[in-house]
């Protein structure tokens, strides 16, 4: 294997917009375009004899959401994809964060009829603080929406980058037949296949040849008045702008009816980064370095029920991985041997006997591994953090059956090392009676249906009077007064982490105002040194 030109040829991105922006089917055409589906699964059509690849869990296909992310890996055309699917819904935005922790790059998905979302405006944040650089596919186009123009000054205003249309529509609405590619002034023309379910028959031809003007007809006058307006309308094209961040490209698109698909994938595969370098604590890790190194990023409890398996997903970050090698954990310095590795399509797997930078992983894992946890060889190596962020919502478990308590603890404890919740211990009760807590209520909705699913445990949440919680620093002295009173609870993680539980955010301010020395944190990093 030559480890240079296999670095090269990975594209390791994530997909993330605001919930029902089309997302999860945007995923699943990527998968077919990429040659890795004969057919795509619609994922809301009640007739769909199949349910999107990406949609593992049951809970998933029965409410046509995606609650977890996905890892996708497939070749193209000489590339290696790994695909990254997250979480749409709000609730589940951690899943997310850390996700965005693996890629290199990211496509931002906006619905054509709404425009930048609340939603897209915080994940572009995450990307933006890494500089991730970021392609924006204008999906719906066969649906009534707003002009082009207008979506395109609205993200150079809201979300403050440079925009550049890379290629623009042909038509909108039910008149949407295809798009214009800016760089080679070819015409893209498709036909519909029914339901999407197909690869879409693509015609090429340039602009101003008697090709383009047989399949455009009337409309070719007006698509080459519109090639010429455009011209004025972004900022200047620059492959060194889109790498560090500044600006995106714009494509347009129906996921559903896969026109425009072709063009966004292409685009994907010459544009995207290969695998960048890594902050640690010890200094930058390039992929070039000889030592193997990765980082967990996410933890999947029972992919597979019937076996109960734990599978952790690590982003390879230098040197390569081979299957049964040895690696440090520097959390512990324990040596773990690595004989299980699996690449994945959703939650179809496959053993991987070697795989190089920008490639993720899953590793069986029997409880040694955390999320932001580093492997490697060599000299020892922590990457950053990965943040964990202040639930804002609290409940406490009641149990059906008492003689289930073993499970649901088990449950618990499985489920939050994979971030479905964050749990709270009270003094003296440990594992017995923990608070939970989570970023949105659909979180708790999902842990109780798996804790029913996979572990047979039926519980009742019941609310609590929390609503805020903040990790604990600062002077000793600080902690001693909230432990002094009543309407605080001091907690521990499950790192053994001080938190404190507040009744409201104003209680928060008056406590870092009264108690001196006081100093309390949102965010807590996992795996990696304190922030």
């Amino acid at each position: 294997m030559d480890h240079a030109h296999e670095i090269a040829r990975r594209r390791t991105f994530a997909i993330i917009s605001h919930p029902d922006a089309g997302k999860t089917t945007l995923t699943e055409k990527l998968l077919l375009y990429g040659g890795a589906l004969h057919m795509a699964g619609a994922v809301k059509s009640r007739k769909a004899t199949r349910h999107a690849i990406s949609d593992w869990m049951s809970i998933e296909q029965e409410r046509g959401i995606s609650i977890t992310s996905s890892v996708l890996q497939f070749d193209h055309e000489g590339y290696r994809l790994n695909l990254l699917d997250t979480p749409g819904h709000a609730d589940f935005s951690e899943d997310t964060y850390r996700t965005l922790a693996a890629v290199d790059g990211a496509v931002m998905l906006i619905d054509v009829a709404k425009g930048v979302e609340d939603r897209t405006k915080r994940l572009f944040e995450v990307c933006r603080l890494r500089n991730m650089p970021i392609i924006t596919f204008v999906n719906k186009m066969d649906r009534p929406g707003r002009d082009p123009i207008d979506l395109m000054d609205e993200v150079q205003k809201l979300l403050k980058i440079g925009v550049v249309p890379l290629n623009w529509p042909i038509g909108q609405g039910s008149e949407f037949i295809g798009v214009l590619d800016r760089l080679t002034m070819n015409v893209h023309v498709y036909e519909k296949v029914d339901a999407g379910a197909a690869v879409a028959t693509e015609k090429i031809a340039p602009l101003h040849s008697d090709e383009a003007k047989r399949l455009l007809g009337d409309r070719w006058a007006e698509v080459n008045e519109s090639a010429e307006l455009i011209e004025a309308a972004g900022d200047p094209w620059s492959v060194e702008a889109f790498l560090k961040g500044q600006v995106t490209p714009f494509f347009f698109g129906s996921a559903m009816s896969n026109f425009g698909v072709a063009p966004l994938l292409r685009a994907i595969e010459a544009l995207m980064p290969k695998p960048l370098p890594r902050e640690t604590v010890q200094g930058e890790r390039r992929p070039e370095d000889a030592d193997f190194a990765a980082f967990v990023f996410k933890i999947q409890a029972n992919m597979n029920p019937k076996h109960r398996d734990r599978i952790a997903f690590m982003r390879v970050v230098s040197g390569k991985f081979e299957r049964g090698m040895e690696v440090r954990l520097a959390r512990t310095g324990k040596t773990l041997r690595m004989n299980k590795p699996h690449t994945f399509l959703a939650a179809e797997r496959s053993i991987v006997e070697e795989a190089v930078p920008g490639d993720i992983v899953g590793l069986y894992d029997p409880g040694e591994l955390r999320i932001g946890d580093t492997l490697s060889t060599g000299a020892p190596v922590v990457f950053q953090g990965i943040p964990r962020f202040a639930p804002e919502f609290f409940a406490r478990v009641r149990l059906k059956d008492p003689m289930r308590r073993k499970q649901l603890q088990d449950g618990l404890m499985q489920l939050s090392q994979e971030g479905t919740v964050q749990l709270f211990f009270r003094e003296g009760l440990g594992a017995a009676d923990p608070y939970l807590g989570a970023v949105g209520m659909l979180q708790f909705e999902v842990l109780k249906v798996r804790l029913e699913q996979e572990y047979n445990v039926k519980v009742e949440l019941e609310t609590s009077r929390y609503t805020a919680a903040r990790w604990i620093g600062g002077a000793a002295s600080g902690r001693d007064w909230l432990d002094g009173r009543s309407d605080f609870a001091v907690v521990t993680d499950r790192d053994g982490r001080p938190v404190v539980l507040a009744e409201t955010g104003w209680s928060l301010q008056y406590a870092t105002q009264e108690a001196k020395g006081l100093i309390l944190y949102d965010v807590s990093p996992l795996g990696g040194p304190e922030s």
